[in-house]
């Protein structure tokens, strides 16, 4: 949950200039957070395309072999990819998803920003340092494990399923 570092309540706690002691400035705050969204569109579509492409290696219902390359190519026609973009990772070097523990399951970095990003809501609604909020996300996540099934354990914690609107909202495609 990398938002504390970057919330401004925190950062002018401790971005400071190391000779005067002076707080980080309201606009270079807002530069960081311009800086963060920087390109986001681009990086969001490799990421979706990847996963994407994971997804169609491994749900083909007939086993042969194939032409890597145009596989790769037609699966990402078939989504509407514009040549200028391609995958976050060509097939011939995606081990991820090949060996990497992923097979058809690379979706899930961005699901994590999903819930991530959602999960930091409560913070961003009350107050990084919001007591109440602490301890429902420790007493409700932190403390549980795996002691139960986690969708049942985020809802005891938001009141919800994972909400992807903050995730767009981080990325800076909505305000």
């Amino acid at each position: 949950m990398e938002h504390w570092a970057f919330h401004p309540e925190v950062l002018k706690i401790y971005a400071k200039h190391y000779q005067t002691g002076e707080v980080i400035p309201d606009s270079l705050i807002a530069k960081i957070d311009a800086a963060s969204k920087f390109n986001m569109g681009f990086i969001t579509t490799e990421f979706v395309a990847a996963a994407l492409l994971d997804m169609d290696y491994h749900t083909q219902s007939e086993k042969k072999s194939i032409d890597v390359r145009d596989f790769e190519k037609k699966s990402m026609e078939k989504i509407g990819l514009i040549s200028e973009i391609i995958p976050r990772y060509r097939s011939t070097y995606f081990s991820h998803i090949f060996s990497g523990g992923y097979s058809a399951g690379y979706y899930a970095y961005l699901w994590a920003e999903v819930l991530d990003a959602d999960a930091f809501q409560p913070f961003a609604e009350k107050g990084v340092f919001d007591k109440a909020t602490a301890a429902s996300f420790r007493e409700n996540i932190l403390s549980k494990g795996n002691s139960d099934d986690p969708m049942t354990l985020y809802k005891k914690y938001r009141g919800a399923e994972p909400n992807p609107i903050y995730l767009l909202k981080n990325r800076g495609f909505i305000q």
